[in-house]
């Protein structure tokens, strides 16, 4: 384990356990000026994450920063509804006011980061890291960039832009659009083609199939017919004086009648 690793875990457990040595240093912070320059790093292993070199032309600052919300100026404009708020939200972090402070004061300087130190009920600490891009030790693209911490490009400021997680703003995207080659698709000119037969309508398919519940029915009957002949037979011959199937009843009565009188002659029809 390198000693860097070290630095962290020791830093980690002092704040965790609030020992006597933090609780020393956040008393001496608190009394001291709210901007003050330091001449070694209280983090060494974030600071050289975040960029700093024991070099000429870097140095680091520490800045104490009010907890709490802020409060607003005071107006002198009456007694009006726009006027009647207490408090006001600077949309930036604590850090990022913090890394304002410090470059106001240092202006020949730029800021490359910062980190948090320590805090306690009514402040935050933390260090700035800030290069002088004059020196030529410092060579780094970082340096040359005027006003970052004003322009929100420190990890402290990037906090103010538009969501990582949601992607990026319509801004953003038309930038990016601008920035790529051939971001259109190219104008091609259509063929004609030959348009594919119409499929027949479901309708007429439904007109068709609709004579089968006609069938059925005519099944139906039928079937029942058959029946209903099998029970006229069985009637008929239990009557034997009944007529067969198909005569007429009155000729049926008719010939009994002259059965029964054996003189009678029948009668013949003159031409």
């Amino acid at each position: 384990m390198g000693a860097y690793k070290y630095i962290t875990q020791t830093l980690q457990k002092q704040y965790k356990e609030r020992d006597a040595v933090y609780r020393g240093k956040i008393m001496k912070w608190r009394a001291g000026p709210a901007i003050e320059r330091v001449e070694y790093p209280s983090n060494l292993a974030r600071a050289r994450t975040l960029g700093y070199q024991a070099k000429q032309g870097y140095i680091v600052v520490r800045v104490r920063v009010d907890k709490g919300r802020r409060t607003r100026r005071k107006t002198m404009g009456g007694r009006k509804h726009k006027n009647n708020y207490r408090f006001v939200q600077p949309q930036h972090s604590h850090q990022a006011i913090g890394e304002q402070r410090v470059n106001r004061l240092f202006r020949n300087m730029e800021v490359l980061n910062s980190y948090w130190v320590g805090e306690d009920g009514n402040y935050k600490f933390f260090e700035v890291i800030l290069a002088d891009p004059a020196k030529p030790s410092v060579n780094i693209s970082s340096a040359i960039r005027g006003g970052k911490s004003f322009r929100g490009l420190t990890s402290a400021g990037n906090s103010r832009g538009p969501s990582k997680k949601k992607g990026d703003n319509k801004k953003l995207r038309r930038k990016k659009l601008q920035a790529t080659p051939y971001h259109f698709k190219p104008y091609v000119k259509s063929t004609k083609v030959a348009a594919a037969p119409r499929p027949a309508p479901k309708r007429a398919e439904k007109k068709a199939a609709a004579p089968k519940p006609a069938a059925k029915a005519e099944h139906a009957h039928e079937s029942h017919a058959p029946a209903q002949h099998a029970a006229h037979e069985h009637a008929a011959s239990a009557h034997p004086e009944h007529p067969q199937h198909g005569a007429p009843a009155h000729e049926a009565k008719h010939e009994a009648a002259h059965s029964a009188h054996p003189e009678h002659k029948p009668h013949e029809h003159k031409k």
